[in-house]
């Protein structure tokens, strides 16, 4: 099979590159948040506060130009740092009363945009968590009788903080299965952080003059070429019979959803894209099947969190081997 358009392939990387220059050391981290985004779904950053979740969905922002192609403005950014105090309407926005009209006008909330950065979602109650379901899985906001859609390019990047943390909220089952990925940022390595530290200026700098590399269409067209991707039906087979083992595991108490299913056919074909091809293979299941599933499972003892869906990647891959093999024999 072919490559990726090499045009788009130069797109993808110019954008990796302009977000390794703030973001050090997490080119994985970077590909995985891009394959997101690509796959139209959102993500979930989950670590200890300063390492660089925030500063990576402002750099992301910054990297899109506008939906109306105007190079001076960045794509629509929105940030809430969710609060104990925070209300569903600050999310979502409120009708205000026109005294010009004598009627009451509806006044968008920051959900209204193309980047959104919900910081610290874990610190909010579960009924301003809820405010987020509808908008991540399709795209609009219902108020009364009034249905408003968002932007054609929608994408939230949640950050937690770990949840043993005082002043936090579980998110709820349903609100974690909307985030097609949830990854952990983690600390730089010792070279890296000592490098930060020599040039913290010039990264600050490079912060406050991101480029813009792409356009908002160059995003929804990468979107529609993650289409069509090209997946071989075994390796269906294969996302498929993962699934189905989460579901039966006698150390899970709670398997993946379909939904979780189709997110993970979504996802490898956007990853597979991100790294420079137009066809899916094992390693790419390999290496998300964690940050996809881990976050959607209930298990039964936290040791087996740990262990669960090594022993089935495992199993799977080797299946795929076999197969492989039969084949190459015949």
């Amino acid at each position: 099979m072919e490559n990726v358009n090499t045009t788009q392939i130069t797109h993808i990387e110019k954008l990796i590159q302009n977000l390794e220059q703030v973001i050090q050391g997490k080119r994985n981290e970077i590909k995985l948040v891009l394959t997101t985004l690509l796959a139209k779904g959102h993500i979930l950053l989950e670590d200890n506060p300063g390492t660089g979740k925030t500063v990576l969905a402002k750099t992301l922002a910054k990297s899109i130009s506008s939906a109306d192609g105007n190079d001076a403005h960045n794509a629509l950014f929105k940030r809430i740092q969710f609060t104990p105090d925070l209300l569903p309407m600050d999310l979502i926005g409120s009708h205000i009363f026109d005294e010009a009209k004598k009627d009451f006008t509806f006044k968008k909330g920051p959900l209204f945009c193309n980047v959104l950065l919900a910081d610290e979602i874990n610190r909010a109650s579960p009924k301003v968590q809820s405010a987020l379901l509808e908008c991540m899985a399709e795209q609009q906001i219902t108020i009364g009788d009034l249905t408003y859609p968002l932007e054609r390019l929608f994408f939230t990047i949640a950050t937690q903080n770990p949840i043993e943390m005082e002043g936090t909220y579980p998110l709820p089952a349903a609100q974690l299965d909307r985030f097609f990925m949830k990854i952990h940022m983690g600390y730089a390595d010792e070279a890296t952080e000592l490098d930060i530290y020599r040039r913290y200026q010039n990264i600050k700098e490079s912060l406050d003059h991101t480029l813009q590399v792409l356009s908002m269409q160059d995003v929804l067209q990468a979107q529609k070429e993650v289409e069509g991707v090209y997946i071989h039906d075994e390796l269906l087979v294969a996302i498929k019979n993962i699934v189905i083992q989460t579901r039966t595991h006698p150390e899970i108490l709670l398997g993946a959803s379909t939904r979780s299913g189709i997110a993970f056919i979504q996802c490898v074909k956007a990853y597979a894209y991100v790294n420079g091809r137009n066809y899916v293979v094992e390693d790419d299941i390999a290496a998300l099947t964690k940050p996809i599933l881990h976050h959607r499972l209930m298990y039964k003892h936290l040791e087996a969190s740990k262990q669960v869906l090594d022993q089935i990647i495992k199993k799977e891959m080797e299946r795929l081997s076999k197969l492989s093999l039969q084949t190459k024999a015949v």
